[in-house]
């Protein structure tokens, strides 16, 4: 029973993503400004992407959804502009850009937007986020007929609100919502309203904006600067926003509150590594917070200091997610050490497409070395400081080593801008097993993880100065850290049971 058990959980949490979720009202350049708005939001996701439009037939009086997606980047699935232009009609439209590793991620059915028509007309959605009662309700609903065509578990809200049995859509939403629980921000659309809804505890990030008098939604705020819509608020953790007619004639969203907790629990790993620097998310700036980061590790974990006969110390970040943080730790590590210098030991490479691999390579090793490479004269005979945002597996983190050692660098010490991550994610982020964490691994023993990576020391900012980098005025604003505490906020199901690998989108 028990293995059959752990071979299902293992078929239906086979994807661990985190996805860019995007949507429009009321602007006869719907598609456009949703292809403009999921190409922001391309570093949420990079497996696949979709639009969905709704147009109004004058001719018939009623609505058609217009649906394209397909595996890849935004700018090859909608590489033909006709696709905007003619096949995506419509004045409103949700988009969708996906990012899976592993299963089901190469079905087409698995990507998002899904759509779907029933009695009350069509519904399309998209979703960021992880259910974490996937399994209770997806046995619920096949022991009543249900049939799936997908193995994500953002499928599972379509069905729970086309089986309501209430009157308006809105409230069948809400009663759908009321069944799920997890981390989720949603957009939904159906023929002649668009909905905005957030999980109680705010995990993913999810803001509103305005382009005239066009309402937009998006998991972060760089996909309305790319359109030059304006930040108006958050989509706030526990409110569905609607948006109609109604709405655009009055100008002030409908909102309405299912469910409020103490304390919010905004996923703290948005502004380590995951949002974009030039993003607003959890109402704060991410480029700010990760300054603030950096300077706490500056603070706690000084970079060393130089002897009498030797060139400066480098520090040098990791591009591209440790760039910012390393700006903040160099400007407060050179207020206490003026032999010091901030220098760009890792050229990136962004244009990386498949590694063909050959007989005794390694395929991660060759991986890295196509994606980075060093400057020799900026870390030879030095003491390098190199500042990077987390280490998972450690793999990625010893190869960086290894490459930097090629340029005969003195010392190499580490400075990472997370605590240790010691358990895997249930929430929406990709992180493996428990015991593929280095860190879980090793029991957070520094001496043996430093040891292993081959550098001459290590440091990882502390949770309490994580926290304190991340600083929010409203008093009900919590942050999860359940990867490096391994305290999860929300309620998971058979958690003792399922294998540490994560749900679907």
């Amino acid at each position: 029973m028990k293995k059959k058990l752990n071979e299902y959980l293992k078929k239906e949490s086979s994807i661990n993503s985190n996805c860019g979720v995007f949507g429009i009202y009321n602007n006869p350049e719907a598609a456009i400004l949703t292809y403009y708005g999921l190409h922001s939001l391309q570093h949420r996701g990079q497996e696949a992407a979709g639009i969905v439009t709704s147009e109004f037939l004058e001719s018939e009086n009623r609505h058609r959804f217009n649906i394209h997606k397909d595996h890849g980047l935004v700018s090859n699935v909608f590489r033909d502009e006709k696709i905007l232009t003619d096949a995506l009609r419509g004045t409103a439209a949700i988009g969708h850009t996906r990012y899976s590793t592993t299963g089901a991620s190469d079905k087409r059915t698995n990507i998002q937007p899904f759509k779907v028509i029933f009695k009350g007309g069509n519904l399309a959605l998209s979703h960021n986020g992880n259910l974490t009662n996937t399994r209770e309700l997806r046995n619920h609903l096949q022991d009543e007929g249900t049939l799936f065509q997908t193995s994500t578990d953002s499928e599972l809200l379509l069905h729970l609100i086309a089986r309501s049995k209430k009157e308006s859509i809105e409230e069948k939403i809400l009663e759908a919502v009321s069944f799920i629980k997890g981390a989720y921000s949603i957009c939904i659309l159906t023929d002649d309203k668009l909905f905005a809804i957030r999980d109680p505890y705010g995990v993913r990030p999810f803001c509103m904006g305005k382009l005239g008098e066009s309402f937009v939604f998006a998991s972060e705020t760089c996909a309305l600067d790319i359109i030059n819509a304006d930040y108006v608020r958050d989509v706030m953790p526990g409110e569905m926003i609607t948006i109609d007619k109604d709405v655009i004639k009055s100008g002030e969203p409908k909102s309405v509150y299912f469910e409020k907790v103490e304390r919010y629990r905004h996923c703290i790993f948005e502004f380590i590594y995951f949002s974009r620097p030039d993003s607003i998310v959890f109402e704060e700036k991410v480029d700010k917070v990760r300054r603030r980061i950096g300077k706490n590790l500056a603070l706690e974990s000084p970079p060393p200091k130089k002897e009498d006969d030797r060139k400066r110390v480098v520090v040098i970040n990791v591009p591209d997610s440790s760039n910012t943080a390393t700006l903040g730790y160099f400007s407060e590590a050179a207020k206490h050490n003026s032999d010091i210098k901030n220098e760009i030991g890792l050229i990136r490479s962004h244009y990386v497409g498949r590694t063909f691999i050959q007989p005794g390579q390694d395929k991660r090793e060759m991986k890295v070395r196509t994606k980075f490479n060093i400057v020799k004269g900026v870390l030879s005979d030095r003491k390098v400081v190199m500042i990077d945002d987390s280490i998972v597996r450690g793999t990625t983190s010893k190869l960086l080593v290894d490459l930097l050692k090629k340029a005969s660098p003195k010392e190499i010490h580490l400075k990472i801008t997370s605590p240790p991550i010691i358990s895997p994610c249930y929430y929406g982020m990709d992180f493996p097993s428990k015991q593929e964490l280095i860190a879980a691994r090793k029991d957070k023993n520094l001496e043996e993880i430093k040891e292993w990576l081959g550098v001459d020391s290590i440091a990882y900012l502390s949770e309490e100065k994580l926290l304190e980098s991340a600083t929010n005025t409203r008093p009900e604003t919590g942050f999860c850290t359940a990867c490096f505490s391994g305290n999860y906020p929300i309620q998971i199901e058979g958690i003792d049971e399922i294998p540490k690998n994560g749900f679907d989108d």
